[in-house]
């Protein structure tokens, strides 16, 4: 087979689909006659021809075989095409990202609503939000979707889309809270730049990251006036397209643009185009006008009833338009009628998938879920699904992502109700909620975030199941699967699936620490303790205090924290107990306790080993390596974390690695300045290709730590200054105590005294109120140092007051 002439894009998918093409031409068929012949409908063939749709395998083997082709060649085209994970695009820092592209597809029969669209793109232009209001199935997720998709060339940095469900059966709307996370994280905003709390806080932050930026977002289904209003673009050229059934009154500034049921012209050229029916006398439609009319009649002139009705004549060549209303006919409304005409066409198996997915809470869904959901082979639920789409029952919303519309979902819920037994719809819920718990856990173990995750006992793992290859790939199928996650778990919550309830937000910590913050894992795990409570299991309960103490934790809530792991130290499994006895020696560590700690991650060391887990068994060492460093033992602080780094197959980018590439840095810096500048630049590196600031800060600060034991001060306080620089970025104040007495200390040894006293008279306003008391003694000592020779009386009262709280830490 010649190789097509390659586009510009060079785009794997549209490079299959020339291939495809050629396939075509070689057979000598038209498009209906090779879809009969390789066994496809020729609305799939369609899509697959034209890039709009990626075919699975076997289609792609069907055809080649058809024209007595090896299909082999083209397998690496198209697991390139299929691949569903990408790697996230490299932090800003390096370059700006590939652009995002949220938008679901234009349709390619998009009819009439000239006025309409022009009415859209003219309020763009002149207020840059415009909210598209009319009753359900009117299309008007369908006019701003096509609107923001003339709009993308102007609007290059990124077009996104958000589903706010403002009227979705079986679910709350999207709170603005949420809604903001997901689009900060859709422009790859770093966690750390993301508030942590407050919608007021999230949506300056998401105006000010769109002032820079050109931008168009379709905001879809809203409620209300107030669960859109904090989504909106401040200053700057960004724009929003709002959809909602209601008139949105309360949003005074921006134009309005409602939509009625289409004209009755525009009402018979869509049933045309979609029906794929010839235009000119031979069309059947045209060859029955009678008929013809009374479809548009039946289907009330609603666009989303037309299309339904229009795929019954698309794929039954045999139909006239008069069999067509005869179908339609039992309907009891424009609605009724056209769904119920299009499900009786499915075969058994595809009418019961179509039901169980009115069980799901809206938003989109993939072909895995949809294959546990009804408990069938991944192949039968992609085949299944491909026939949903062409029966415009389901809409493919992107490659290889699923959704319903708002009216189909809700008919599908309801006739489930009516034709499964509660019994099948419980087991069905219990499927969907094994999914995202076993899903999370495997995208959890892919990307540990101290110690590996622990194999999820709710419910039995589905047979179909995402393989991540790395944490990358995990991290983005959490990204994209974060509204269904927390969805399953408000869903789990309602009908009580206690032991969902306890696990899914224990596999979700890595993934709130780089994206949603501490305010809401806090409150997942708060709910996770109860549903432990209730169920009475120790080894759960101890888990979820040890869960919710780590939540406490890292929001700097210390004292809730200690009585969070008291709680959890009276059970648990030997991993579990490990992973307590890390934590408490983290947090012992920054209350300023001394030795307590580092007995506490020996500890953890000895139980990670009996319980045969060497990566919490490298975490435990880097943090024992850490430790020893503060208490100024460097010698044996540089042996532990060489031992580290030298175990086998260990990730450089992990916590543990990147803990003792610090620690070992800093340790050497006297005896050996060059390695440890190559090995604390490494760690700087590896946390910038991580995208974390926080980490980045860190090595920042330890290399300046380094550089004046060098004795570099000039190149120390540089270091030093791009680490805060990053830091008053983030909205954490209190990650600042970590650093503020080593960047005072530098200050001081490189002739800045009043800078010194100033960094350490900040930290010792922050220490008291953290709960770091250990930074607290070394504010008062260093504040001494300082003032021996002009003030020794205040020496003489700090250098008191820290040897008082180093006392009270000893006794």
């Amino acid at each position: 087979m010649d190789e097509p002439q390659r586009t510009a894009k060079a785009d794997p998918q549209h490079e299959l689909a020339a291939r495809l093409r050629l396939i075509q031409e070689l057979s000598g068929l038209g498009v209906r006659a090779l879809a009969r012949d390789a066994g496809l409908s020729s609305s799939s063939l369609s899509r697959y021809l034209s890039g709009q749709t990626l075919p699975p395998w076997p289609a792609v083997v069907a055809l080649c075989r058809l024209v007595k082709r090896d299909p082999r060649p083209l397998r690496p085209l198209w697991e390139r095409s299929s691949t569903p994970l990408p790697a996230p695009p490299k932090s800003s820092r390096q370059g700006r990202p590939r652009p995002r592209n949220d938008l679901p597809r234009d349709v390619p029969d998009f009819t009439g609503r000239q006025a309409q669209l022009a009415a859209v793109l003219d309020a763009v232009s002149s207020h840059r939000v415009v909210a598209v209001d009319g009753m359900a199935g009117v299309g008007k997720t369908c006019l701003a979707i096509h609107a923001a998709h003339r709009l993308a060339a102007d609007y290059p940095d990124a077009q996104l889309y958000v589903d706010l469900h403002g009227f979705t059966e079986g679910r709350e709307p999207l709170d603005p809270d949420s809604a903001l996370r997901m689009l900060l994280g859709a422009l790859d905003v770093p966690s750390e730049k993301v508030p942590r709390e407050g919608v007021e806080q999230l949506a300056a932050c998401w105006r000010a990251e769109l002032a820079d930026r050109r931008v168009v977002v379709v905001i879809d289904n809203a409620a209300d006036a107030d669960q859109v209003r904090p989504l909106l673009p401040g200053a700057g050229p960004s724009v929003a397209l709002i959809t909602s059934r209601n008139r949105l009154l309360g949003l005074d500034e921006v134009p309005p643009v409602s939509l009625d049921v289409l004209s009755p012209q525009e009402s018979a050229e869509l049933l045309a185009r979609a029906s794929g029916d010839p235009s000119g006398p031979e069309g059947r439609l045209a060859r029955d006008p009678e008929s013809a009319a009374e479809v548009l009649r039946l289907c009330g002139h609603l666009p989303l009833a037309l299309r339904l009705a229009a795929a019954r004549l698309r794929h039954r060549p045999g139909w006239t338009a008069g069999i067509l209303v005869e179908r339609m006919a039992e309907g009891a409304n424009e609605f009724d009628t056209a769904f119920a005409m299009s499900v009786r066409q499915l075969d058994r198996a595809q009418a019961r998938l179509f039901r169980l997915l009115g069980l799901l809470p809206g938003g989109s869904f993939d072909e895995y879920l949809a294959a546990s959901l009804a408990d069938v082979p991944l192949h039968s639920a992609r085949a299944m699904l491909e026939d949903l789409v062409d029966a415009h029952l389901v809409q493919e919303s992107t490659a290889g992502r699923y959704r319903l519309h708002d009216l189909v979902h809700q008919h599908a819920r309801r006739a489930g109700e009516e034709q499964d037994s509660p019994a099948e719809r419980q087991r069905a819920l219990g499927r969907f909620l094994d999914y995202y718990v076993h899903a999370a856990a495997a995208a959890d173990a892919a990307m540990p975030f101290l110690s590996p995750g622990r194999a999820p006992s709710a419910g039995p793992a589905p047979a179909a199941l995402h393989r991540f290859p790395d944490k990358h790939a995990a991290f983005a199928w959490l990204v994209a699967e974060y509204e269904n996650l927390v969805a399953a778990f408000e869903t789990a919550a309602a009908v009580g699936a206690d032991a969902h309830v306890c696990e899914l937000p224990r596999f979700l910590r890595a993934y709130f620490a780089r994206r949603c913050g501490t305010t809401h894992l806090n409150v997942l795990f708060e709910r996770a303790l109860a549903a432990a409570e209730r169920l009475g299991d120790p080894l759960q309960l101890a888990d979820a205090h040890s869960d919710l103490g780590f939540a406490r934790y890292n929001a700097g809530r210390m004292a809730e924290a200690a009585a969070s792991y008291k709680a959890a130290s009276r059970a648990g499994s030997p991993g579990s107990q490990a992973e307590l006895t890390l934590r408490r020696g983290y947090l012992k560590w920054d209350e300023g306790f001394v030795e307590e700690p580092l007995e506490l991650f020996r500890l953890a060391g000895k139980l990670y080993e009996q319980a045969d887990c060497p990566t919490g068994r490298a975490a435990a060492a880097a943090a024992e390596a850490w430790a020893m460093l503060q208490l100024g033992h460097r010698e044996e602080a540089a042996q532990r974390a060489r031992e580290v780094l030298g175990l086998p197959r260990a990730d450089p980018a992990s916590p543990p690695a990147l803990t003792a590439r610090i620690t070992l840095g800093v340790a050497i810096a006297d005896e050996e300045p060059d390695e440890a500048a190559e090995h604390l630049h490494q760690a700087l590196a590896l946390a910038r290709e991580d995208g974390h600031l926080h980490n980045e800060a860190w090595c920042l600060n330890c290399l300046g730590v380094a550089l004046r034991r060098m004795g570099r001060h000039d190149e120390a306080l540089a270091s030093h200054r791009r680490a805060f620089a990053l830091l008053d970025e983030l909205f954490e104040e209190h990650w600042k105590i970590h650093f503020l007495n080593g960047y005072a200390e530098t200050c001081r040894l490189a002739g800045l005294p009043e800078e010194a006293l100033r960094l350490h008279r900040q930290a010792l306003e922050l220490a008291p109120r953290l709960g770091y008391r250990n930074q607290e003694a070394l504010a008062h000592e260093g504040i001494a140092t300082i003032l021996d020779t002009t003030d020794p009386t205040t020496a003489a009262e700090h250098r008191a007051a820290g040897q008082a709280v180093l006392q009270e830490l000893t006794a």
